[in-house]
This record gives structure tokens, sequence and C-alpha cells, in this order.
């Protein structure tokens, strides 16, 4: 079968691969040109490519077993794994992967460098027009002066991405109402990561924001600083010297940032325009818009970065529509259906889940309390866990993504229960929400003096 994969990110690099090696003849086209001579990649147009990513188990084990080379040179190139020790019971048992520290950089780098050496791929410069049609079903792409002709147009294109956009049902959601900044650093040869909390760094929710750190491949980590996006007072954190006082300010970032322990390897780097949203196969009547065009990755699913579940809703993503091409491949009416419906069941409930999330994870930072009439979302039943640890058992497979959030139903009630009871989630050392605006308009006022 001929393929065109529109958009030569991770989906598209890893869905192409798996692909070709089934013996499809596939084309990935994009306008990107890949890494420059010097080394450097600007990948202008992806927002978050320098910001930070959390890749999850998922995504390891998606390269394992379709590209377990590639796999092999992402931790040549750094990558770390981290590893939990088996549960009691459980003697003689491996140790479980729990993610990946790794860049965004460094994870395309990799998967790029594979596609160019990859039989059966070919990787094509350019800027995708319109989808080719003839008797009603897509026949290939017009990509600048070209024609590519395909069997099948795979849209990886991101959730901004319009090709083919007339032929589905619009997106449900929007904007995520958070927006933040990050910076990256590298730790000195030698010197330990700081404090941390969870595998891939630390987390610490204030009143009114969020100081994550993430730590990557290489002694490189991303700090970051998350906030309403109508919180103007906090928007000047985008100035180096706001971010920089706020650095010093918030201990877990002091004693990551701390300039004998790492110095700044990047601009402050402001991250926008976050959004959740989900948009099916289908268009307005539930029919299959156009046979022979699919849509994978953000094309489908987006979420609020700040839990890393992005490439990982992606890559399995890729690895479903992989698993129904091999089925037959000639019915692409059949295909687009069965595909679509498999991510209505495995990947919207994930964007939903954010929604509710994002929406009263806001409300509490505009200073309401946990309100017990309306369902506890997500993050506060993670959090009842540190009160009640028996409910680790249920949200530990929802934090790793093995389990959907439906999972948490059984855990809803001891939550509320704990809520109800006056248990608040603690809150970290470190300046109020107020304390960090002051601070921010004494510094931003200090930088814009000339």
């Amino acid at each position: 079968m001929r393929v065109v994969v529109v958009g030569a990110g991770p989906t598209g690099l890893f869905t192409a691969m798996a692909l070709a090696r089934r013996g499809h003849r596939v084309t990935v086209v994009d306008r990107d040109t890949g890494p420059r001579p010097d080394g450097s990649w600007p990948r202008r147009g992806v927002m978050q490519f320098h910001h930070p990513h959390a890749l999850r188990a998922q995504v390891a084990e998606a390269l394992q077993a379709e590209l377990p080379e590639v796999w092999d040179d992402l931790l040549d190139a750094g990558a770390e794994p981290v590893t939990a020790a088996p549960g009691p019971g459980s003697l003689g048992a491996p140790a479980e992967l729990m993610a990946v520290r790794c860049r965004r950089l460094t994870f395309e780098r990799v998967l790029r460098a594979a596609a160019e050496r990859q039989p059966g791929v070919v990787l094509h410069t350019g800027h995708v027009d319109e989808v080719c049609i003839d008797r009603g079903r897509a026949t290939g792409v017009r990509t600048d002066c070209t024609t590519l002709d395909a069997d099948l147009v795979i849209a990886a294109t991101g959730r901004a991405g319009r090709l083919g956009a007339a032929r589905r049902a619009p997106a449900r959601g929007g904007d995520c109402g958070i927006a933040y900044v990050s910076r990256q650093y590298r730790l000195h040869p030698g010197a330990q990561p700081g404090p941390m909390n969870f595998p891939l760094g630390r987390t610490d929710l204030y009143p009114g924001y969020q100081s994550i750190v993430f730590l990557h491949d290489n002694g490189i980590f991303s700090t970051v600083i998350a906030r309403s996006s109508d919180d103007r007072a906090l928007a000047a954190l985008r100035l180096t010297e706001v971010f920089e006082a706020a650095a010093r300010a918030v201990p877990t970032l002091a004693a990551w940032t701390d300039p004998t322990r790492a110095d700044p390897i990047t601009a402050v780097l402001p991250g926008g325009r976050l959004h959740n949203t989900y948009q099916g196969q289908l268009d307005d009547t539930g029919a299959v818009g156009l046979p022979g065009l699919v849509f994978v990755g953000d094309a489908v699913c987006t979420t609020n970065p700040a839990v890393g579940r992005g490439i990982t809703t992606s890559l399995l993503q890729a690895r479903q529509l992989v698993r129904l091409l091999g089925r037959d491949p000639s019915d692409v009416v059949g295909l687009t259906l069965a595909f679509d419906a498999w991510c209505s069941e495995n990947i919207a409930p994930w964007f939903e889940d954010h929604v509710y999330w994002d929406a009263e994870q806001r409300r509490r930072w505009g200073g309401a309390d946990i309100d017990l009439t309306r369902p506890l979302p997500s993050d506060l039943i993670v959090a009842a866990a540190q009160a009640d640890p028996a409910l680790f058992d249920l949200v530990g497979p929802y934090l790793g993504m093995r389990a959907l959030p439906a999972s948490l139903d059984a855990a809803r009630p001891r939550a509320a229960e704990i809520y109800a009871g006056g248990w608040r989630p603690p809150v970290p050392d470190g300046p109020t929400r107020d304390e960090l605006a002051a601070l921010a308009a004494t510094y931003a006022s200090t930088s814009a003096t000339p």
C-alpha cells in the first residue's frame, strides 16, 4: 500500500516506520527540514518542541515493540529509563518501567535519524496544500508543485492542522485556561538533582500557581511555573529577571537552579495556546467524511501538557492504527470507523478528564474551596491518597495511564469522606500567589527601567 503521512513529528515518524516495516511504501511530508548542520533545530511552528516533556512507559513500550533499535538509539543519546522495584509478593519479578527522562529535542532527533535510514520511508520537504480526491476517496496530496499519490493519507498534523478540516465534525474543548513559562538548565558535572517527589522530578501546587521540575537526559532539566491564563499579574514571569527572582523565591526551584548546581541553557520560554481538544474521524452525520483520510495523534486529542499525556496518547493511537491496517488495508471505511470507535473509548476519556480537572483547578486558584456538591476532579482524588494510602491501589494505575479515568470512581466516596472531614492537601513552603505577584511587579518594573 502507498501511504502518505502528513507531519514529521513523533506520531508521524513512528507511524511511518511501523508501516514501512510491514511492507508499505510511505512518504512523510513536512515543512521542517530537520536539524541544521550545526546541530541546532528551531522546529518553527512547534511551540512545545523546546518545552518540557514527559515520556511515559507506554512510549518506551511502543518503541520496544515496533522499533527496538530506535529504543537503543534513544538510550545511547542519553535518555534515562526510570524503573520501580516490584511490589510485595513479586519475588523475582523484573523492575517495572515507569517513565523515560528525555527532552523532546532528543526524542525527535533520534526518531528522525531512524526515519531517514528506514527502507520504505521517504521524507519529503514541503507544505501540503490539499488532499487529492477521486471518486469520493482520498488518492494522495498536493504539496507545492508536486502530487504524491497514495492509497491512504494519514494526517499527523497536530491540533492546529487544517488538512481535511471540513471533512470532520468540529472539535470539542478549547483553551484549557492555563499558561506557563519554562526554562532549561544543565547540571554541573557531578552535581546531583534537586529534591524530587515523582519519577521525573518535582511538582508543587500552591493556591494560585504551580511549580514543576522535569529531569531530562544528559543532566538537563526544565523548570516550569504554571498559572491561570487570565492571571495577568503573573504574566510577567516571561521576563528573565522576573522568572529568576521567582525561581529564587520558590524553595524547590531555588534548590534545583542554585548556580552551584546548574546553569541555564535556554532563555525563559513562554508556553501559550494550551488546549484540551478532541476531534473524531467522522463528519456531522456520523459518517466517514473522506474515505482514505485518517487523523492521528494531536489531530485527534490534545491535553494540558502539565501531566505529560500527549506523546503517550498519540503513540497509543498510532499503534492501534497500525494494528487495524494489518487486518484489512483495503477497507478504508471500516478501518476509519473502527479507529474512531477505539479512540472514543480509549483516548477521549483522557481529554474529558483534563477538561474537568483544569476547570476545577482554575476555580480553586481563584480562591474557591473544594466543592463537595460536585464530583471530585481526578487530581483531588489522587491527592487524597496522601491521607489514606489504601487509595493508592486505585490511584496508581490511573497515574500510570494503565487504567482509564473512570477507574477512579471506586475511590471517589472515600476521597469525598476525607475532604468532608476537613483534610486538605498540604501547601508546600513558598510564596503565596499574591507574594509572587508582588515580586513579579517589583522585578518587572526594574527590568523596564532604562
